[in-house]
């Protein structure tokens, strides 16, 4: 079974449609590892603020079949395709590692370069990974938040309900 760490986004109708993405993923692939909930401005382009997180989950399915699930969940939530690659989203999943894998993997690079680029992304990663290395730099997603130049993309834990809890206080 592999660890899989995926980053959700959303600036359209977010409380619902991180929750409907949580159910999903729970509902596939079990117990999910959750980081806490963040609220960032947008990047790339002026729209509503995202709520991001990163979520853990264990599959033993090929990483291409993964990334089918996950598509078929953004489908469910209103995700438009059409649209330009920096705009409003429903709902965006993206793998960001596959345990400590490196390469194109059934047309998938990984680890994701938004990684590393992102305080969304490597903040809530760093928080439910801390001491695990990237795969490439060899360097813990902690070290990485530390040396992230926090002024670049501003971003603040919000509390967010999921089943009866609010993961981002339990953090």
């Amino acid at each position: 079974m592999a660890l899989i760490y995926l980053s959700l986004g959303s600036n359209i109708d977010r409380q619902r449609r991180i929750t409907a993405a949580l159910d999903a993923l729970a509902e596939n692939f079990g117990e999910l590892l959750l980081s806490s909930v963040y609220e960032s401005e947008s990047v790339g382009f002026a729209g509503d603020s995202f709520y991001n997180l990163v979520v853990g989950i264990h599959s033993s399915l090929p990483v291409g079949q993964v990334s089918k699930i996950l598509k078929s969940i953004e489908d469910q939530n209103g995700r438009d395709r059409s649209g330009p690659r920096f705009g409003p989203r429903s709902l965006d999943i993206d793998i960001l590692t596959v345990d400590d894998r490196v390469g194109e993997i059934d047309g998938i690079q990984l680890p994701r370069d938004e990684v590393l680029k992102n305080a969304f992304v490597l903040l809530p990663l760093a928080e439910i990974a801390a001491h695990s290395q990237h795969p490439v730099t060899a360097q813990s997603y902690s070290q990485h938040w530390q040396q992230f130049d926090k002024d670049k993309q501003k971003l603040w834990p919000v509390d967010f309900i999921w089943r009866g809890e609010n993961i981002t206080a339990a953090n």
